[in-house]
């Protein structure tokens, strides 16, 4: 049994939030939410609240099922580009320089171990 919860537009790259989920990825879900708990990441709090939504769904889709949360793992992981902000900010001489600030989309997949 699996359950999925995305993220949608995290306003950090997707770039930094990879480095946070290379770390994660296929570990039991307690493991992970220990790591990412106590992480200093900017990234690792959006990952664990993504994480705890996707064991979320897992118990309310499986409400006939008894699931024994220890033994769920990180399935899949992974972070999308989302759409980019562009921004202008003023320069020397009466110019402007443009900003881009990305944002992401992360989708988490849990399961339990049988699968």
């Amino acid at each position: 049994m699996e359950a999925k919860a995305i993220t949608r537009h995290i306003r950090q790259s997707p770039r930094k939030i990879r480095i946070v989920l290379d770390e994660v990825r296929g570990q039991a879900v307690e493991d992970a939410l220990n790591y990412l708990h106590f992480s200093k990441a900017k990234a690792s709090a959006q990952i664990e609240k993504t994480v705890r939504s996707a064991v979320a769904n897992l118990m309310n889709t499986a409400q006939d099922i008894e699931v024994n949360t220890d033994g769920l793992r990180i399935k899949e992981c992974y972070a999308d580009g989302g759409p980019h902000m562009k921004r202008f900010r003023a320069a020397s001489m009466g110019r402007i320089s443009k900003l881009n600030k990305p944002t992401s989309h992360l989708t988490v997949v849990v399961a339990d171990d049988k699968n």
